[in-house]
């Protein structure tokens, strides 16, 4: 039998038009619309099929989206039969895996999003900031162009995502200074990503207090299957370390190279990226899984029928 892992995106992943083909017929997904809807006063479903990207971008609006999207799929998955062994998300997807996990309902998840996302928007309108992927620069060759820009606090490393793919975050101006000396060095190369903020730095610190206080009376659950997480990339058991540590998050690095090196430790031979996108099966492949791991796009209900059919394929070999 495989070893499966679902993994949920965050922010970043989004494209209008995304989760198309939920919004026709999928009542148990249009009910966490109606959720987000209510509690955002704003109309999801208009907004995530014909934008604008811009709005879409905010935070507030795109973070119940994203957690009902992937829901959506990870619901269709259920149905299905198809069940993971261990859970994980990128930033905004842990609220997705939380979900998965049955640490909260699916509607609290949507809930949790709507505040993470006001808070995070909040802390981005009185900063002017961003986020740069960094390709083909290590960890430590990053670390050492910020020390050389001496700007602490103002430009800081955000995601550890893969040996070779990582991102800062930090002010928009320096963040371009810092693509200039990548460019001019020829280290590597930089892409702006398409988000409203800095997130996981210190300009975040204010939404990670007030998200930490939030949720502090929230009701969790200990997870049913393994949760690894990204302040740590270690599967995590209790309740409230688990609050502690996705409100730490907000403001520090995403370790995502450390939990796929958990999952590939822990045995799991097939990974499913569910939700929006096809960034986290890059970082799989760029955190070396290949030859005997295989990875499936659950971005649309053609992907659940193209990885049904492979599995119903292994099978029988």
């Amino acid at each position: 039998m495989p070893k499966i892992a679902f993994m949920f995106p965050g922010q970043g992943s989004q494209q209008v038009g995304m989760g198309r083909d939920l919004f026709r017929d999928d009542a148990y997904f249009g009910g966490l619309i109606e959720l987000g809807a209510d509690l955002t006063h704003e109309d999801l479903k208009t907004l995530c099929l014909r934008g604008p990207e811009k709005r879409l971008r905010r935070s507030f609006f795109l973070q119940p989206l994203m957690v009902a999207v992937s829901l959506g799929y990870r619901n269709c998955l259920a149905e299905a039969g198809v069940e993971a062994d261990v859970v994980l998300g990128h930033s905004l997807g842990e609220i997705s895996a939380l979900a998965a996990a049955g640490v909260v309902s699916d509607e609290d998840a949507i809930r949790v999003a709507v505040k993470r996302g006001e808070l995070m928007d909040h802390a981005a309108s009185v900063c002017e900031g961003s986020m740069l992927a960094v390709i083909s620069v290590g960890v430590d060759a990053v670390n050492a162009l910020i020390t050389e820009l001496d700007a602490p606090g103002r430009i800081t490393l955000a995601n550890d995502n893969a040996p070779e793919q990582v991102v800062v975050s930090g002010e928009t101006e320096l963040l371009k200074t810092f693509a200039g000396l990548v460019a001019s060095r020829k280290l590597g190369k930089c892409r702006p990503l398409s988000v409203s903020g800095p997130w996981h730095g210190p300009q975040m610190i204010p939404a990670r207090e007030a998200f930490e206080a939030w949720i502090a009376d929230a009701a969790f659950e200990v997870p049913a299957l393994p949760l690894v997480l990204n302040a740590t990339g270690k599967v995590e058991r209790e309740p409230v370390t688990i609050k502690a540590l996705i409100s730490l998050q907000l403001a520090s690095p995403v370790l995502w190279r450390d939990c796929m090196d958990t999952v590939r430790n822990m045995g799991v031979d097939t990974l499913l990226e569910v939700g929006p996108g096809r960034v986290l099966s890059g970082l799989a492949r760029a955190n070396h899984f290949g030859g005997g791991t295989r990875v499936f796009n659950i971005n649309n209900l053609r992907g659940l029928a193209h990885y049904r059919e492979e599995a119903g394929q292994a099978a029988e070999e």
